[in-house]
């Protein structure tokens, strides 16, 4: 990791700790209070617990002309974004997808669509609606790999990660509390329950929470869509394409619509929201994730739209080349904040605060 990263944050914490203003407003500053001095893997710790609300900036009174010039959530966005690329494995594609993030999702949708165009015009049909352009066979032999090594990815980074952090041995308690934290987006509430004040400087807002749960459950029913017709097929051999109201079409109609007024609405945030106070190399990253995820969520929806007109075969390549990128491409995406702020949750739950 950066060690001038690591330096700049320790020395801005060191402040907030000596001044403890800031002690209610989120689950950093109780760990950082917990604290006299800070090693590499508390700063880490503090930086993932950090969910850029941006609240303790504008109530700080030692913000710039101050000679200490604290921008704590800048601070912690620059260490936060450092540990994922740190942590990521292979070594140095995070870093390489943060800063060319746009691009790099762009290309990878374009290029897996066109494959998946290819194999259509020279592949057999395999079955009915959707499968009559890819068969089932062929997107299991894709999309399987696709999906384990990511997880397998992720999972690298993470130890590494519980290594630096000094985690201890996980309980089933500790991880009640992390997805407790995690579901209601607590530390989106702010210290007050006002919320914070990520898109119109000092103004308190709801929004940015909001839109987090948004696309955090619209994709939870969109997995869900996809898991329940995996069990379908395999257990009791209900092959797709499926009905209105069969799981899949339950779960991922839903999802999908949540999943794209959600990630709509957090571009839209982001947009508005001051750039100096985030990681301000991690904003193609971010923004590719963010319409990669919309992308998804609308061309799913436009081939429920589309049943089995002309336009579908193109519709569906676009749509399983963008969920192909974005699989591929989790663990150097924005996506891989979701694991470590969990495991950051967890950590802090072992405290016992």
């Amino acid at each position: 990791m950066q060690t001038d990263l690591i330096q700049e944050a320790r020395r801005q914490a060191e402040v907030c700790n000596a001044c403890r203003y800031c002690e209610g407003y989120c689950s950093v500053f109780p760990a950082l209070h917990a604290k006299r001095a800070f090693s590499d893997g508390d700063i880490t710790q503090l930086a993932n617990l950090c969910h850029n609300c941006r609240g303790c900036y504008y109530a700080c009174q030692y913000t710039a002309p101050h000679e200490f010039a604290l921008n704590l959530p800048q601070a912690l966005a620059d260490v936060r974004v450092d540990s994922w690329e740190s942590h990521a494995w292979p070594g140095g594609l995070g870093k390489i997808f943060q800063r060319n993030g746009v691009p790099i999702a762009l290309a990878a949708l374009i290029g897996f669509a066109l494959l998946f165009m290819i194999a259509r015009a020279f592949g057999e049909e395999g079955g009915e609606r959707y499968y009559s352009v890819v068969s089932h066979g062929l997107l299991v032999a894709i999309f399987a790999p696709a999906f384990l090594f990511p997880l397998f990815a992720i999972g690298v980074g993470l130890r590494d990660y519980w290594k630096t952090v000094g985690g201890e041995k996980v309980r089933l308690a500790h991880v009640t509390q992390a997805f407790g934290a995690a579901a209601n987006m607590k530390n989106l509430k702010g210290g007050h329950g006002d919320g914070c004040n990520f898109e119109d400087e000092d103004r308190f807002s709801h929004a940015r929470r909001a839109a987090h749960q948004l696309t955090m459950y619209g994709f939870l029913l969109c997995f869900a869509a996809t898991c329940s017709g995996t069990i379908l097929h395999y257990v009791f051999d209900i092959q797709g394409p499926h009905g209105l109201f069969s799981l899949p079409k339950l779960f991922g109609l839903p999802g999908g619509v949540l999943l794209a007024f959600g990630t709509a609405w957090m571009a839209s945030l982001k947009l508005k929201s001051d750039p100096e106070l985030a990681a301000q190399n991690a904003w193609s990253g971010e923004m590719a994730f963010i319409l990669l995820l919309f992308f998804i969520a609308m061309s799913g929806l436009a081939l429920f739209v589309a049943g089995s007109s002309a336009v579908m075969p193109t519709i569906l390549a676009l749509h399983l080349g963008a969920v192909l990128a974005f699989f591929l491409l989790t663990p150097y995406t924005k996506m891989a904040h979701g694991f470590y702020r969990l495991a950051a949750l967890v950590r802090d739950a072992q405290s016992g605060r």
